[in-house]
């Protein structure tokens, strides 16, 4: 166990943090993180598999050793080969820390993808419990399963959540070496950058990666992962070769509407597995589905209600799915979606006789809708959808088509270049 500590945390002899475990800052997500640091509460990073959490961690390490000892601070990662894989483990690392360094004052525990262990929950309860600020613990995890009610049972009051997400437009640009200054004068840059992002997502070592060879490799082996590790794996499914066939199905089709029916009779399986499989597969954060968007939750969640579904990258959609000419428009709206789940924005779709891409239902119960288009040349559903939809609801906060690059406000509806949209302007 003292040779495993020691190659994880090799700041207790050499003081720092080695150069390439730290990349490029993520400022957003640091510095809310930095903020939490001096409560007593147990910090959870969760968040698809390779979307940076192990960097951010390694750059709060980089951060604390300005002020705090070496030896304080202690980081394993439960994905590590081990022999056992139970709360002894947890215990052993823990122990072994101690024993070698006999820290004194404040510790700071990082566990990484400790949702690996089970019962893990109750280990850090038991030592939260006993030490309070003592300790300060930020544990990671790739399920979102990690956030179970048993979890919430015994941790009521005592965590902070924040999720990670592959890198946004405006983080995509900061790992290019752009800096922005003037959005008119560096248009044509942004625009060229945006085709870029549009494609090839915002996993951060594929950004950085210069070979698209090897970036594609690299998107497939996250996806291998993420279906064998965080679904196969930890949810014991025998019937892998469906829920392959399933994933692709959906991965393709990202930002259509579905059925589980429909899903059920296309690959083969019950609809209770569909149900299930797509479950799993959201735990692992790696699609995500949306309802129909309705004051009634019970119309809203109807199993025969139809679904869109998106998926958590562009790259990484793209990478595995069956690529069409007309994935242009799907790129854009997946995109979309996934800026709206980085903003916390709860989302929905809405459908009559046209169709509204998103619903957003605001904190003050007033409703935002949004459609995308990928082209200048707006099609008129795009805003027969948005005006049937202020006919059909109260409280409107505001009415909005993402455009290519088209920019103006028309009938109540503002017109907003996407790549604009996604940098926050």
């Amino acid at each position: 166990m003292k040779g495993i500590l020691t190659k994880w945390n090799t700041w207790w002899d050499i003081g720092k943090v080695p150069e390439n475990k730290k990349l490029i800052l993520r400022e957003d997500v640091l510095d809310r993180l930095k903020r939490l640091l001096p409560s007593k509460e147990v910090l959870i990073l969760t968040g698809v598999r390779r979307s940076g959490k192990s960097t951010i961690i390694y750059q709060l390490i980089d951060f604390l050793l300005k002020s705090v000892s070496a030896k304080n601070i202690l980081y394993f990662n439960f994905d590590e080969p081990l022999q056992e894989k139970s709360i002894k483990t947890i215990e052993a690392v823990f122990s072994e820390f101690l024993k070698i360094n006999n820290p004194k004052g404040r510790k700071y525990v990082f566990f990484d993808e400790i949702q690996t262990i089970s019962g893990w929950e109750k280990w850090i309860k038991k030592y939260y419990d006993l030490h309070g600020k003592d300790i300060k613990f930020l544990i990671t995890g790739s399920n979102n399963s990690m956030l179970s009610s048993n979890l919430s049972k015994l941790l009521t009051g005592r965590i902070f959540t924040n999720n990670v997400f592959p890198l946004s437009f405006t983080e995509f640009l900061k790992f290019k070496g752009v800096k922005i200054k003037s959005l008119a004068l560096q248009k044509e840059e942004i625009i060229h950058y945006f085709g870029e992002f549009l494609d090839k997502g915002g996993f951060p070592e594929v950004v950085l990666e210069k070979d698209d060879d090897v970036a594609e490799m690299r998107l497939k082996e996250y996806f291998d992962g993420i279906l064998l590790r965080d679904v196969i794996s930890s949810k014991n499914i025998r019937e892998t070769a469906k829920l392959s066939e399933l994933v692709h199905y959906l991965i393709t089709n990202v930002s259509t509407l579905f059925s589980y029916n429909k899903l059920a009779n296309t690959v083969g399986i019950s609809l209770n597995s569909v149900k299930e499989y797509l479950s799993f597969l959201e735990d692992a954060y790696l699609l995500f589905q949306v309802n129909f968007f309705s004051y009634s939750v019970k119309k809203s969640i109807m199993i025969q209600m139809p679904r869109k579904i998106y998926c958590i990258d562009n790259g990484l959609r793209n990478a595995v799915s069956f690529r069409f000419s007309k994935d242009g428009g799907r790129l854009v709206e997946n995109l979309v979606f996934i800026e709206l789940k980085r903003r916390e924005k709860e989302v929905f779709y809405w459908k009559n006789s046209n169709e509204v891409d998103f619903v957003i239902k605001n904190k003050d119960d007033s409703l935002t809708a949004i459609n995308v288009s990928d082209t200048n040349d707006i099609n008129k559903r795009e805003i027969e959808g948005l005006l049937e939809f202020k006919k059909s609801f109260k409280r409107i906060e505001e009415l909005l088509i993402l455009t290519n690059d088209t920019e103006k406000k028309e009938k109540g509806i503002k017109f907003v270049p996407v790549w604009k949209w996604l940098l926050g302007e």
